[in-house]
């Protein structure tokens, strides 16, 4: 299974209401880290500086390690991504954090395997098609 299905059946997990929510937080996500100086090295950085190099460690090798709404804030609180997030999504901080803890191991499993960032050009059209399939 790819990202983009994963990404599709956790937004039709949560049910239809949900599924809105789930969607704009995978689209408002890619967008705000394509507009990241940093990038997905950024996230990185921040989630390892930050106390969860276990968490980045695990998910870049296929592990299924699971996070908190509170660890992603943690670990990702100071790069501005959160609210970034929220702001294109048009939900709450807390709304993010919650998508994240899900979709966040994926994208770092798919953007960064073995723990390092894949080439901007092949994350820019991935975007694109992640963004094409849930919006």
């Amino acid at each position: 299974m790819g990202i983009l299905d994963s990404l599709q059946q956790l937004a039709g997990q949560a049910g239809l209401a949900a599924q809105g929510d789930q969607a704009k937080v995978a689209g408002g996500f890619i967008e705000a880290l394509t507009q990241h100086p940093e990038g997905i090295e950024g996230i990185l950085n921040a989630m390892k500086s930050n106390g969860l190099a276990d968490h980045v460690g695990a998910w870049a090798n296929g592990q299924a390690q699971e996070a908190t709404p509170e660890q992603i804030q943690q670990g990702l609180g100071s790069t501005g991504l959160i609210e970034q997030t929220a702001q294109s999504a048009g939900v709450s901080s807390s709304a993010v954090t919650s998508a994240l803890a899900v979709i966040l191991p994926m994208v770092i499993q798919h953007f960064a395997p073995n723990g390092q960032a894949a080439e901007s050009s092949n994350f820019g059209s991935l975007a694109q098609m992640v963004l094409g399939k849930l919006l």
